[in-house]
């Protein structure tokens, strides 16, 4: 129960620091404005982060830690390789989505990370897309894609996914599983995969 209730007020202090650093920046935002919110003091803040950087941290790392396990769970999976591609990119999307606010923070505010956070960062990024490259090459190999650069096609999908957090709106005309639908099957068709509209890719 100690450990559930911990979770909570971590939880709750990196729900209003998001908001925070969303609207205001970083550099705008004090631990004390996000104490506030809260209804707490500074100190309450600092029983759970040591800065104002781990929190930040805080709030980039996660995103990046589910996004490779959206993608590296469905290439681990049984089936074709555009199946998997599929399921992936969908997962993949729907962690986007619904952490709108923590990755435009990541964008924004990267260079505020510290070194070791940035390096923490860049290495799942590195994983992220050597599973994709990984997904997409088995695919050629197997004569299911057309790729002539596995690398380039794993960043440009990986690219096209990430940056819809800047258009998608959750009040708008497509709902999250239409919408990762829709990216999943331009993935495909960058990888040379044309199914038609009524073809489910993923059994």
């Amino acid at each position: 129960m100690r450990e559930e209730i911990t979770a909570y007020k971590r939880e709750r202090i990196l729900e209003e620091a998001v908001k925070l650093f969303y609207e205001r920046g970083f550099s705008g935002t004090t631990l004390d404005d996000i104490a506030g919110k809260l209804g707490v003091t500074k100190p309450f803040i600092y029983t759970h982060f040591r800065s104002k950087v781990e929190l930040l941290e805080a709030i980039c790392s996660p995103t990046i830690e589910l996004s490779l396990g959206a993608i590296a769970a469905a290439a681990a999976q049984p089936g074709s390789a555009a199946g998997r591609l599929f399921d992936g990119i969908v997962n993949f999307s729907k962690v986007v989505f619904q952490r709108q606010a923590n990755i435009a923070v990541y964008f924004r505010e990267e260079k505020n990370l510290s070194e070791a956070g940035l390096a923490g960062i860049n290495a799942l990024r590195k994983r992220f897309d050597r599973v994709l490259s990984d997904l997409l090459e088995e695919g050629a190999a197997a004569g299911e894609f057309s790729v002539a650069d596995v690398r380039v096609a794993a960043l440009a999908i990986g690219g096209m996914v990430s940056w819809a957090y800047t258009w998608y709106q959750p009040d708008g005309r497509l709902p999250i599983e239409a919408a990762g639908e829709k990216l999943a099957h331009l993935a495909l068709h960058m990888v040379g995969v044309h199914p038609p509209p009524s073809e489910p890719i993923s059994p």
